[in-house]
């Protein structure tokens, strides 16, 4: 058997990996806060050790290779015990809690699996999640109740903010909800949504309004289980981004509605420079977010 003389670059299988989420060497370069040439020479040099091809290009997009396809999941699978390893290292020492908030969409869907990896590598450090509307997570970190908050956004808060992404809204309703009915009819379009202020209600609302369509609420709910409850009751149609949304409800009313715009998620935080238990947590969710979004 020929021996194994070379270790793959773990920072080179970082780039790789991220390069392809990205789906160029520029974007996955601001992810990782380096150079678009040092993402380039990483991958350059994993091919080099791997003596294969990984990435191609495809219009203005990276791609895989055949053999790129092979070394992606172990890639991944060594990033991951490689973040694991260090996490608990040095979770080892910290001490300390964490009150984090969360919007319904963010804490029913894949927060709570990040948030036991943290509790799994942090032994001595208590997490306590809150689940709240924007509202309610803006001022009490603004208050110093809470840490950190994951919210959505239209425009930045005033205190410490990271922006992640903006995702797309959409109408979403039963396949069978006769929206057209109401259409034809000049009836007005029934909604299911929170109570005011809600920044969905408001997207939804100045939409319709825009484009002369005619709307009432027909049900107001205080959580997102209760939305999608009526949604799927066929009470009306809601709108929300993709995350979470129930498999018994679809988004093919887009054709017949306007547009909507796109809604911002961001991190708040308590204190410019929080704490180093803050900030480990903070960065774990930014990462899987990164992974997710």
């Amino acid at each position: 058997m020929t021996p194994i003389t070379s270790t793959l670059d773990l920072d080179a299988l970082r780039s790789f990996v991220v390069g392809i989420e990205c789906g160029s060497f520029a974007q996955a370069a601001a992810r990782l806060h380096r150079s678009t040439s040092a993402v380039s020479v990483h991958v350059k040099k994993l091919e080099q050790q791997c003596q294969a091809q990984l990435v191609k290009k495809q219009g203005r997009h990276l791609v895989l290779t055949p053999s790129g396809e092979r070394l992606m999941g172990y890639a991944k699978r060594l990033l991951a015990v490689n973040d694991e390893a260090l996490m608990s290292l040095r979770g080892a020492l910290l001490q300390g809690s964490v009150q984090l908030g969360l919007q319904e969409d963010f804490g029913e869907s894949f927060i709570p699996p990040v948030l036991g990896q943290f509790a799994k590598a942090h032994g001595g450090v208590q997490v306590t999640a809150h689940i709240a509307r924007n509202q309610v997570l803006t001022q009490a970190t603004e208050s110093g109740e809470m840490d950190l908050a994951l919210i959505w956004c239209q425009q930045p808060p005033h205190n410490a903010f990271t922006p992640l992404k903006r995702l797309p809204l959409r109408w979403i309703s039963t396949p069978d909800f006769p929206l057209s009915d109401y259409l034809q009819r000049g009836e007005p379009v029934p909604l299911v949504m929170f109570d005011s202020p809600c920044l969905f209600r408001k997207c939804a609302t100045d939409a319709l309004d825009a484009a002369g369509i005619a709307w009432r609420v027909a049900f107001v709910s205080q959580s997102l289980g209760g939305i999608w409850a009526a949604v799927n009751a066929g009470l009306g149609i809601t709108v929300r981004s993709a995350i979470g949304v129930p498999d018994s409800l679809t988004s093919t009313l887009s054709a017949q509605l306007p547009a909507l715009p796109s809604m911002g998620i961001g991190l708040i935080q308590r204190q410019p420079k929080p704490s180093e238990v803050v900030e480990q947590l903070k960065q774990l969710l930014l990462l899987e977010l990164e992974r997710q979004l």
